[in-house]
């Protein structure tokens, strides 16, 4: 009986826990990346499969549609601070990044507004 409720408890948890997008990457120093176009770039040509991915970006690139589609909502809290940080940055300085970014991953714009809700939050 014992083994029955240990099972399920550790079911729960690993369930839970798939629930939310790693969290391995929630120390990378966002501030640094947006301000340097160099380091920037990379990341934005490996999320429109135009350039090489690091593991960082392969990491974004694999959830980047889900979370526009749910306003981040398997996001760590760090990540929705650096995801708005950096959104609106793109949206500021790298309009035609931006463009292609929602080109590719919401073509008719059926989560614009999700998204831009999310941006607008101030958490």
């Amino acid at each position: 009986m014992n083994w029955l409720i240990l099972s399920a408890v550790l079911a729960l948890a690993a369930f839970s826990a798939a629930d939310q997008y790693t969290d391995r990457y929630d120390e990378l120093n966002v501030d640094e990346i947006v301000a340097n176009r160099r380091l920037l770039v990379p990341y934005i040509k490996c999320v429109l499969e135009q350039g090489k991915c690091t593991a960082e970006g392969k990491e974004m690139k694999a959830h980047i549609k889900d979370a526009m589609q749910t306003s981040c909502a398997k996001c760590t809290e760090k990540q929705r601070v650096k995801a708005r940080k950096v959104v609106q940055h793109i949206k500021e300085n790298e309009k035609d990044y931006w463009e292609q970014i929602k080109a590719k991953y919401d073509p008719g714009d059926k989560y614009k507004e999700t998204y831009e809700a999310f941006l607008a939050a101030d958490n």
